[in-house]
């Protein structure tokens, strides 16, 4: 099931990322945009680079707020298609200036486990709903190398749709919400503390789902 869900997402990723949007609105029940835009108030500083900026959504948001903003994307494809969404107008609830063009748009293909910036560079750094790599030993540590003192990582690794099928699925095995989120917190948390992160998670309910957010402070 691993090897299927990596060849799944590296299709996706890759030779399908114009399908993207369309399956990340299908699987989140078309909530996955505002989850992505949750992570915003937790946002600090000026210089921000996002790791895995997929269709390029939130870097609309932050260029719309003049931030200095940077996104890395292994996947080519992706890279063309955030540059092709940044030139159109985009659509509510998340309206950016009036042009809504941005003639100066930072995208960079790279990995994770080597960040092509230089040291202490960014205030804070994000990923919303990356894959594996964002535990790997050497991403956690390009993480800290590029952030400034007191610089924070964001990461939100997952989301907890609220639907009828969970509330059935919580019943018949006999589990509580509350059980299943204490343990995804403690798992998701234990990567960060390792690599040397005051790390905190925050839980966001919001009425589409249970968002889970890593702050971690260098």
């Amino acid at each position: 099931m691993k090897t299927f869900l990596r060849f799944f997402f590296r299709l996706l990723y890759h030779q399908f990322a114009f399908t993207y949007d369309l399956v990340s609105a299908t699987v989140s029940f078309n909530r996955w945009k505002d989850w992505v835009m949750s992570v915003l108030p937790f946002i600090e500083g000026n210089r921000i680079l996002e790791i895995g900026h997929g269709p390029g959504h939130l870097q609309r948001i932050l260029l719309s707020r003049n931030l200095i903003s940077v996104g890395i994307d292994e996947s080519a494809q992706m890279g063309r298609l955030a540059k092709r969404n940044l030139t159109h107008r985009a659509s509510a609830p998340y309206q950016a200036p009036s042009d809504n063009s941005y003639a100066q748009t930072n995208f960079v293909r790279g990995i994770a486990q080597q960040l092509p910036f230089s040291n202490e560079g960014f205030d804070t750094i994000v990923a919303t709903f990356p894959t594996e790599y964002i535990t790997d030993v050497e991403t956690l540590a390009e993480v800290k190398r590029c952030l400034a003192n007191d610089g924070r990582l964001i990461v939100l690794p997952a989301a907890l749709p609220k639907n009828r099928f969970l509330d059935w699925l919580f019943r018949v095995t006999h589990q509580s919400p509350v059980e299943a989120i204490d343990v995804v917190k403690t798992k998701f948390r234990e990567p960060f503390v390792k690599a040397g992160f005051k790390t905190q998670i925050e839980m966001l309910d919001m009425k589409s789902g249970v968002l889970f957010i890593v702050l971690a402070n260098k």
